[in-house]
């Protein structure tokens, strides 16, 4: 696999599998952590509609965000202690694919860098938690997580900083892995990156964006990508 430094990875329908979401049940939880006395419903409506509102700046103008700024949106005031449901509501749908770890371990004994750039409101500590839970964080060289960054993908600043994360400075010797064809193949292409196309998930309507991508590949499985990534060599 010569001539690649890093493989980059999306997160949630590429190292996870895709799970068709109840948005109703999602805002509800998300409901549990208002501090303030709401009407519960109430308030699931008015996240359920700032959640639209938030991945549409991500789709339209890659413009970031976070829980907080989720809740702010609603004009709702939340106690992050508060967050359980919403956790626990997504907690099963964030199991890693059995063949992330032995792809992770081949990919760095081949002496390329893994690296992990997601879309997410989440924060940090969340996601590797759920990578430290299967067993996988130690593999990470670099991950950036959008809620802790100004953009999302597909900005072309998103690819750079998970590429500044793992320590790669060519863009043409990276390759991008991810479920989407707007925010990661074409983003990462327009970023000067390869992209591998995994067709697995249903994307909602409204969160697929204006251009979708021809991908350098694509795969069915994770362990198919060092086959393409010898073939590229």
């Amino acid at each position: 696999m010569a001539g690649i430094d890093a493989v980059i990875f999306d997160w949630g329908g590429t190292l996870t599998r895709w799970h068709d979401v109840d948005f109703h049940a999602e805002s509800l939880a998300l409901a549990q952590a208002v501090s303030t006395d709401h009407d519960v419903e109430v308030s699931r409506e008015r996240l359920h509609a700032a959640n639209e509102t938030i991945w549409g700046r991500s789709r339209d103008h890659q413009q970031s965000a976070t829980v907080a700024d989720l809740f702010t949106e609603a004009g709702l005031e939340h106690d992050p202690d508060l967050l359980t449901a919403y956790y626990e509501f997504w907690e099963p749908h964030t199991l890693t694919d059995p063949e992330v770890g032995p792809l992770f371990e081949a990919l760095r004994t081949a002496g390329i860098k893994v690296g992990v750039l997601s879309n997410t409101i989440w924060p940090r500590a969340w996601h590797e938690g759920f990578f430290r839970r299967d067993g996988v964080l130690d593999l990470i060289d670099g991950d950036v997580y959008t809620s802790e960054i100004p953009w999302t993908k597909p900005s072309p600043d998103a690819f750079r900083a998970a590429m500044d994360a793992v320590g790669a400075t060519d863009p043409a010797r990276c390759v991008y892995v991810g479920d989407r064809l707007f925010d990661d193949v074409w983003g990462a292409q327009n970023a000067g990156l390869r992209a591998i196309h995994v067709p697995h998930s249903v994307i909602p309507p409204t969160q697929v964006g204006h251009t979708e991508g021809s991908p350098d590949a694509v795969v069915h499985r994770l362990s198919e990508i060092p086959a393409v990534l010898a073939g590229w060599s």
